[in-house]
C-alpha cells in the first residue's frame, strides 16, 4: 500500500525530488534569469542605438552620393572640353600642313603609332585568364600576373603588332602595366577577368609566329601545366580605341 501511495501522490523519482529541493538549484535558476535579463538589455541598446544612428547613417551615404554625382558631372564637362580642344589643334594642324599629302600620311602613321588616334584592321585576339581553381594546381602559379600579360604584350609587338590594346585600353610607349595586390592595372585602371588582348596586325603570319616567341613559349606552357586559360584566335576587323591618357604635355614654336 505505501508503494501504492508514493507512485499516485508523488510525481518525481525520490532522487530528482530531493536534487530539485536543494538551495543550489534555485541559485542556478536565478543566474539563468540575470543572464536573460542582461542579454535582452544588450539587444535593446543595440538596437536603440542602430535606430539613432540610422539619421546620421543615412545623412552620410546622401554626402557620398552627391560627392560621385559631382564628380561624374565634373569628368562629362571636362571630356567634352577635351573633344573641344582636340578638335581645335586638329583644324590648326591642317591649316599648318596645307595640301602636303605625305606630311599629312606621316602625321596619321605617327598617330597610330604612338595611339593617338583611333585605329581600325585585322589581326589577332588572345583571351587568358586565371585557371579558375581547376584540382591538382598551386593558387599562386595558377593566376595571371602583370608580368605574364607584359610577356604576352611585348611578344606582339615583336611579331608585327601596329597597335595593340587590353580590356579595351590602348598600349602605348607610356603605358604602365602593374600589379596592385590581386588586381592588374593598365594606367592605374584596374581590369576585370578575363583578359582580352588585341593586337592589329598580319592575322596569316601573327599566330605561328606568336607561339614561337618567349611570350607565347610561356603562355602554352601555363595552360598546359597550370590549366590557365589561353585562347589564340584572328579577326578581320578589330577597333581600337586611342589612349585617353595620351597628352602633349610641352611643346615649342617651330621655326
Amino acid at each position: 500500500m505505501s508503494l501504492l501511495t508514493d507512485l499516485v501522490g508523488t510525481a518525481l523519482e525520490p532522487g530528482y525530488r530531493q536534487a530539485a529541493a536543494r538551495p543550489g538549484r534555485a541559485g542556478r535558476r536565478w543566474m539563468v534569469v540575470v543572464a536573460l535579463v542582461l542579454a535582452g538589455t544588450l539587444f535593446g541598446t543595440a538596437a536603440f542605438q542602430t535606430t539613432q544612428q540610422a539619421p546620421e547613417m543615412a545623412k552620410e551615404r546622401a554626402t557620398l552620393i552627391d560627392q560621385i554625382n559631382q564628380a561624374q558631372s565634373a569628368n562629362l564637362d571636362l571630356t567634352h572640353t577635351l573633344q573641344q580642344r582636340q578638335s581645335e589643334v586638329d583644324r590648326l594642324q591642317a591649316a599648318q600642313l596645307g595640301s602636303d599629302s605625305s606630311v599629312q600620311t606621316g602625321v596619321d602613321r605617327l598617330g597610330v603609332l604612338t595611339g593617338a588616334v583611333p585605329v581600325t584592321g585585322p589581326g589577332v585576339v588572345v583571351v587568358v585568364d586565371d585557371a579558375g581553381g581547376l584540382s591538382g594546381t598551386n593558387d599562386s602559379q595558377s593566376i595571371v600576373v602583370d608580368t605574364d600579360l607584359r610577356r604576352l604584350v611585348n611578344s606582339l609587338w615583336q611579331v608585327g603588332a601596329e597597335a595593340i590594346a587590353i580590356n579595351g585600353h590602348r598600349i602605348t610607349s607610356r603605358t604602365a602595366i602593374r600589379g596592385a595586390g590581386t588586381a592588374i592595372t593598365v594606367d592605374y585602371v584596374s581590369l576585370n577577368r578575363p583578359y582580352r588582348v588585341e593586337a592589329i596586325g598580319d592575322p596569316k603570319t601573327m599566330p605561328a609566329r606568336f607561339n614561337s616567341t618567349a611570350g607565347g613559349g610561356l603562355w602554352n606552357l601555363l595552360k598546359q601545366n597550370y590549366g590557365m586559360r589561353y585562347d589564340l584566335s584572328t579577326s578581320e576587323s578589330l577597333t581600337l580605341p586611342a589612349d585617353a591618357g595620351l597628352g602633349l604635355r610641352t611643346a615649342k614654336a617651330g621655326r
